[in-house]
């Protein structure tokens, strides 16, 4: 009695099926084990990029103009005994600023 090799996924690249063809049955296993655990893995990983984009757009200040990227902070500024709010933000290398207003003194 003879048995047939099972049908690859078509999708599956032709590289990666000549590869599996020619593994031992412990590779193979090991292989199917690591791609199992790769998968939810990724998957994961694609569930919390969702999610925190998800929760970026519902955490956005009311405040925060659109030229603002979310990530920014709010810090204070002394100017001639003058106390200012700025929003700041990292890109790449230098730290960027936009004038928010001036603190309340009451603060």
């Amino acid at each position: 009695m003879s048995y047939e090799p099972p049908t690859p996924p078509a999708n599956l690249p032709k590289e990666i099926v000549n590869t599996l063809n020619e593994a031992t049955s412990e590779h193979l296993r090991d292989v199917a084990s690591y791609a199992e655990a790769l998968a939810e893995h990724k998957e994961r990983e694609a569930r919390l990029e969702e999610e925190a984009d998800d929760t970026d757009v519902e955490e956005r200040p009311d405040d925060l103009p659109d030229d603002v990227p979310t990530k920014a902070t709010i810090t204070i500024k002394e100017i001639n005994d003058n106390r200012y709010y700025y929003w700041q933000w990292r890109e790449g290398d230098s730290v960027t600023s936009k004038y928010k207003g001036p603190v309340n003194p009451d603060e």
